[in-house]
């Protein structure tokens, strides 16, 4: 089981995630970068602000890669986020995966994003073009993944 979770304020390198996560035995190797985007819910966007809990999110960070690991077993994982102001286009989380067969590591890296939205201790503040600087709301999981 080898799992790579980190907090950094650093940009992330998708590449780099990418390598720490595959395997010569491994046939599949994907990565998913969520990126600040110029538009939210109509309204145009310079930038957005990420502050969490360090230690806490690390735990749950690692608690969903270990969840991930019993479930789909033989994987390699990476769930990287950012933290502080990020500019429009920047990378803000990272998840990678790899496995023997493409399923699972599919599978792995969207259970890493969507549980990692809904349980990690993270919050995020849009700041508008307009000046207003706003908290949004947490996501829920999406139907297919369950409670």
């Amino acid at each position: 089981m080898l799992s790579d979770v980190r907090l950094q304020a650093e940009p992330l390198d998708e590449a780099l995630a990418l390598g720490v996560c595959s395997a010569s035995g491994h046939g599949a190797a994907l990565v998913f970068a969520g990126r600040v985007r110029d538009i939210n819910e109509g309204r145009s966007v310079l930038a957005v602000s990420y502050d969490m809990h360090g230690s806490l999110c690390r735990r749950v960070f690692e608690e969903i890669c270990g969840e991930a690991h019993e479930r789909w077993g033989g994987l390699r994982l990476v769930l990287w986020h950012r933290w502080g102001r990020l500019a429009v286009g920047e990378a803000s989380v990272v998840a990678a995966a790899s496995s023997r067969h493409r399923d699972h590591a599919f599978d792995a890296t969207r259970y890493l994003v969507e549980h990692m939205k809904r349980r990690a201790p993270i919050w995020k503040q849009e700041h508008y073009v307009d000046g207003d600087d706003t908290w949004t709301r947490g996501h829920s999981l999406r139907p297919s993944e369950g409670a």
